[in-house]
């Protein structure tokens, strides 16, 4: 297949595709604190040669935390680079985590037991997460635990990186729905019983509502709330993060969110919505700096989503 891109461009993705094979060929020859730490110089670093993204983040702090004054926010946004580094080192060297012992040490789960009722329950479990910490590793620790999540992922730009990214997120044992070719798929998974995994904490261009985000107007995916409606899977909430005390990432699995159901189905899709959201807007409050702030989360505006 011709490649009719730019030369620029596939100059660009080539050079990070290659960045990256090497990154995870020698992520497992430093110790893991080491290789961690060499993460988060890189994000620092990251920080100073990419001032547009740096004054994005700033930007969206701002919007976020507007009671907290511009040295302060100056300094969370570095933080995100360094964080983005030190949870981007943690995916990429995860690459070589094969059982449940291996990411045992590295990962502490908190909340097994919401897990284990949603499993009883027997309706399909509906994993609601978002962009915090060393996402990725969430999957691989719910395949490590008997189940096959099914992913829906936005294809890159590259199909390189794509493979990359996906072969990853199939390794652990997950299956990877590309957005877009998803409902019919997801549903007929969670009505048997299966599980389903979505993250719904930014802006893009699919079927949207906008609900309530640090106080503004967020266009944010409805596919969520829609799944939950049309199968009545149990919608579990999850999130992970990186602790710097013990140096260990925790994974967080909190109860079943009880479906919001009175048969006005716009409403109730964005209430549903605006539930979910809130407890990610929790999540990110907890790890402020944690979460991708240089991400246009509020870039759509009313009348713009998707319906």
């Amino acid at each position: 297949m011709t490649d009719d891109r730019p030369l620029g461009k596939r100059l660009k993705y080539t050079s990070l595709y290659w960045l990256l094979r090497f990154l995870i060929f020698i992520a497992n020859v430093f110790p893991r604190r080491a290789w961690l730490r060499f993460g988060g110089w890189l994000g620092t670093i990251a920080c100073r040669v990419l001032p547009k993204e740096r004054e994005k983040a700033i930007r969206h702090l701002r919007l976020a935390f507007s009671d907290k004054p511009p040295a302060e926010l100056a300094a969370m946004a570095r933080d995100v680079f360094r964080m983005l580094g030190v949870n981007g080192s943690e995916i990429i060297r995860a690459v070589k985590v094969k059982t449940l012992e291996d990411l045992e040490r590295i990962l502490v789960t908190h909340g097994l037991e919401n897990l284990n009722a949603a499993i009883a329950e027997r309706k399909g479990i509906l994993f609601v997460t978002s962009h915090v910490g060393a996402f990725e590793l969430q999957v691989a620790n719910m395949t490590f635990r008997g189940l096959t999540p099914m992913v829906v992922g936005t294809a890159l730009k590259d199909q390189k990186l794509n493979d990359l990214l996906f072969g990853f997120r199939r390794s652990s044992g997950a299956t990877i729905i590309e957005r877009g070719t998803e409902g019919l798929k997801l549903v007929k998974e969670l009505l048997k019983g299966g599980s389903v995994a979505l993250l719904i904490d930014q802006d893009t261009k699919v079927k949207s509502r906008f609900v309530n985000f640090f106080g503004r107007p967020a266009a944010t995916p409805i596919g969520a709330a829609l799944l939950a409606m049309k199968t009545g899977a149990t919608v579990v909430p999850a999130y992970i993060h990186f602790n710097e005390e013990d140096g260990m990432q925790h994974m967080h699995l909190h109860p079943g969110m009880p479906l919001i159901k009175t048969g006005n189905e716009e409403q109730d899709m964005i209430a549903n919505t605006q539930a979910y959201t809130t407890y990610i807007e929790e999540a990110i409050r907890k790890h402020p700096t944690q979460w991708v702030w240089m991400h246009e989360r509020w870039k759509t505006k009313p009348g713009e989503e998707m319906r």
